[in-house]
Order: structure tokens, then sequence, then C-alpha cells
């Protein structure tokens, strides 16, 4: 904690100071360019990530970047994200898994989870991705198959997305688009899905200098 408290000290009187009217004009009100689902882990930093200032990320995070599915149960995800889209009427949402998620080892090896049982509950929203794991891709080692695992799951969170009303609504307008990422934490690399090439892409600078995504390199599925 004595480490949280300097750095408090070091943003209030540091950072802080400095940039009086940034942190002012944030006072007056946001207006985030994206919603950013992305898991809890302490490696994932999506400002950091992405090269963002405060107020451009509208940020949930949780174990296994996890949207559950809509029901008569309304969950903090879906409440969060119908205030993104209607109260802020921002227009893209972002689901970020990462390479070496504790989650997703927990989704492949259920076993591991017997004494964390909201753990084991909580990433059942996640057990199909395991499913296809199982069927599709039992020639891959673990290390290939938890590659395959992080992908499905941010692929079916992108249809849990679909499944909410405030989402489906946004969509059938074409007044918001879903995107699917996955962060490697030891390259830097970050994989778009692309829907064309069903696979999931880097982006690489263009002969023209602009960013596309490389479509010879490709995450290992």
């Amino acid at each position: 904690m004595h480490k949280l408290h300097h750095g408090l000290h070091h943003f209030r009187t540091e950072i802080h100071e400095q940039n009086e009217e940034f942190f002012g004009n944030l006072a007056k009100g946001q207006n985030p360019d994206v919603v950013f689902i992305t898991c809890s882990d302490s490696r994932v930093v999506p400002n950091l990530l992405t090269q963002t200032d405060p107020g451009q990320l509208f940020t949930i995070r949780n174990a296994g970047n996890i949207v559950p599915p809509h029901d008569d149960h309304i969950s903090g995800e879906e409440a969060t994200i119908e205030y993104a889209l209607e109260a802020l009427n921002i227009k893209n949402i972002v689901v970020c898994g990462h390479t070496k998620c504790g989650a997703m080892s927990g989704v492949l090896n259920p076993e591991t989870l017997t004494n964390m049982p909201s753990v084991e509950k909580w990433l059942a929203g996640a057990f199909k991705a395991r499913e296809l794991v199982e069927k599709h891709y039992t020639d891959l080692d673990y290390d290939g198959q938890h590659s395959v695992i992080v992908q499905e799951n941010v692929l079916m969170q992108l249809e849990n997305l679909r499944s909410l009303p405030c989402v489906a609504r946004k969509i059938w307008k074409r007044e918001v688009e879903l995107h699917g990422w996955v962060y490697d934490i030891e390259t830097g690399d970050v994989f778009i899905y692309d829907p064309i090439e069903e696979e999931f892409l880097p982006i690489r600078h263009t002969e023209d200098g602009s960013l596309g995504l490389a479509t010879e390199e490709g995450m290992t599925r």
C-alpha cells in the first residue's frame, strides 16, 4: 500500500498540477470513443496498450472478458454497455482477450477451479469455447489449445453482445460496430479479428505507410 500512497501523492502534485486544464475539461463530462471490454488481468493496461488518454476508453473488466448473454437477470456488464450506448452514444465496442490468460486456463482445466466456486460459475460463460477446442483442436499441444480458446472466447463474447437488446438495436440501425482483439503480452502484438479471413490478424504498416492487417501472420488456430 505504501507504493500506492506514494503514487497518489505523485499524481496529485506532479501529473495533475501540470495538466490542470486537461483534468478540468474531464471534470465537465466524458465523451469516450470506445467501450473496451477486457480481462481483469493486471498485465493488461488498456490505456497503455492503445496509447489513449483518460476519457477516451469506457472500460469494462472482469475475469475472462466475459459478457453474459441477455436474460431476465440483468448483469452489470449489460447495464454498463446500455449506458455507454444510450447515454454516451459510443459507436464501437471492443472485446479484448489476451495470451497467458488465467481465466482461460481455468476453462481448459476446470479441476483447478474446485476451490473457487464463484469463479467456476462465472467462467461457465466460456465453457462452450472449451467444447470447440475438445471437438476440433485435440491435435494441438496445451499452448496451442490455450491460444485457440482465447480466440474462441472473444468470438463467443461478441455473439453474447449481439444478444443484448441495446446492442442489437444499434447494430440494426448501423449505429455500432463490434471488434474482437487478442493482445499478446510477450510480443506486444494485437491481433484483430477479420470476419472475411475468419482469422485474428496483426496490425502492420503497409507499403504506403498506413496501418492494415497482415493476412499472412494470423494467430495459431
